[in-house]
């Protein structure tokens, strides 16, 4: 058995170590940078359980460059490069997939293609159509950054957008890489429209979830009364649960924003509110967060780490690069703590290396997720993270 994958970010990379502690894998990638770092066992991203396997773990795994060496011979191909969402035409931008499988065409017309990146309702049946190949089909990923790998062993759900018997050995490939009881991970065949249609409406839903509490608490600033007695208080109920409450300056990363703004442009002629209202509460918590700032009417500002999460290396898509353009009008001299970013400025704002540095710099400090270095000077930080979680 042979395995594919295409693309070595969070999806792919996770996909990789997954699968080659049973199989065959060769990940490719158009980095040359990845491909050595993966050849070399050093994880080119901030995954803990990837770095402890690569450190530990025998993997039957090699990175290369090489769409022959890549494609040839392989039993399951699975995509998963980038899918930015384009504004100007209101949908995913899906070109990297396509370019994959005119290249998978040339080389190998028998292998079961699986595409994990993130698609628009229907897509994965246009491909099918397109390429006269039935053995074409959807698989969403429901994974947490840092925890992608850990994700991928202890699966919530298998979801393969095919009936068919490729559908079933895709699956079955899945279970037995899991390290979690197979008997305890629920498996769903359906279409490929279906299960792209779970992605978004899942993705969907926590960001709606994410943005009620962050209205919560807005409501609760404006009234001066305790966001964290309220949410407590709401969340003792079993029914709501209490995760996945702790207030920010509004949702992030590269999936929620994107996948939202998907599924509304899909719901275009279907009647509703809901799904519009999810993003517009988004963009109205980050005026709130800007608004807030500025009336503290500091002399400097501080930004505390870009990234959306705690312990993260990746700030695309942040609510805070939102926050920081809103307070871009206000001629208040900025700075940037953020140990990952190897620059001395970011869009115009200097970027400091050393914590005292900035501290002693910025006389109010903002922090969408706190840390114990901030403790000695929380009397200076605006943030809104109540509970220390993601």
């Amino acid at each position: 058995m042979k395995v594919t994958v295409v693309g070595t970010g969070y999806v792919g990379l996770s996909l990789a170590v997954l699968f080659s502690r049973k199989y065959e894998v060769i990940a490719l990638d158009i980095s040359q940078e990845r491909v050595d770092l993966i050849n070399k066992r050093i994880s080119p991203i901030k995954d803990n359980d990837i770095s402890e396997y690569f450190k530990n773990k025998k993997l039957e795994l090699k990175a290369t460059m090489d769409k022959e060496i890549a494609y040839s011979n392989s039993n399951f191909i699975i995509i998963a490069t980038p899918t930015n969402y384009n504004e100007k035409n209101k949908s995913f931008d899906t070109s990297t997939i396509e370019q994959v499988l005119d290249d998978i065409m040339k080389i190998n017309d028998t292998a079961s293609i699986v595409i994990k990146s993130t698609v628009p309702i229907g897509y994965t049946e246009s491909l099918k159509e397109k390429y006269k190949r039935d053995n074409i089909f959807f698989s969403p990923e429901f994974l947490r950054e840092n925890y992608a790998l850990h994700d991928n062993l202890h699966p919530s759900r298998i979801i393969v957008g095919s009936r068919s018997a490729e559908g079933l050995a895709f699956a079955d490939l899945l279970l037995k890489c899991a390290k979690k009881d197979q008997h305890k991970i629920r498996v769903l065949q359906m279409s490929s429209k279906e299960a792209e249609a779970v992605k978004l409406f899942a993705n969907s839903f926590l960001a709606m979830r994410i943005s009620f509490f962050n209205e919560l608490d807005t409501f609760a600033q404006i009234n001066k009364i305790s966001s964290e007695e309220i949410i407590n208080g709401v969340c003792a109920d079993d029914r709501i649960g209490n995760f996945y409450n702790n207030p920010s300056f509004g949702y992030g990363g590269y999936c929620l924003p994107k996948d939202t703004r998907q599924l509304l442009d899909a719901f275009f002629n279907v009647p509703s509110s809901l799904i519009n209202a999810i993003v517009e509460s988004n963009n109205i918590r980050k005026d709130f967060i800007a608004k807030l700032v500025i009336s503290k009417k500091p002399k400097s500002i501080g930004i505390y780490k870009l990234s959306m999460k705690k312990d993260s290396d990746n700030y695309r898509e942040s609510a805070v690069l939102d926050i920081i353009k809103k307070l871009d009008d206000i001629k208040v001299k900025m700075y940037i703590y953020e140990p990952q970013l190897k620059m001395s400025h970011y869009e115009g704002i200097e970027v400091l290396q050393d914590f005292q540095d900035f501290i002693s710099k910025s006389e109010l400090v903002i922090a969408n997720r706190l840390s114990s270095e901030l403790e000695k000077v929380h009397s200076n930080v605006l943030t809104r993270d109540l509970f220390m979680e993601n």
